[in-house]
């Protein structure tokens, strides 16, 4: 069973976890149309680390960012997203 540590439940299983998208697709509002297309719609989707958004939505409901390997699938680091906007 793969386990993501959760910044605010600690380790958990990754049944509890929901991945939403990369963190690349995140747009501005007042980005141009075709940036926003761009970035929703072509993702390379290659192999190696990437910054990933994911929920704990079995758990504390919480949304985190992941840096993980998508080969691998080792985990790097783990950062809560609070109400501010994504990096």
């Amino acid at each position: 069973m793969k386990l993501i540590p959760c910044p605010h439940c600690g380790n958990r299983a990754q049944a509890e976890f929901v991945y939403e998208r990369s963190a690349d697709s995140v747009v501005s509002l007042d980005a141009e149309p075709a940036v926003a297309v761009a970035a929703l719609f072509s993702r390379a989707n290659l192999r190696g680390v990437e910054e990933e958004i994911w929920r704990h939505t079995h758990g504390c409901g919480s949304w985190m960012l992941i840096r993980r390997d998508r080969v691998s699938h080792a985990i790097e680091w783990v950062k809560p997203i609070g109400s501010e906007a994504l990096p």
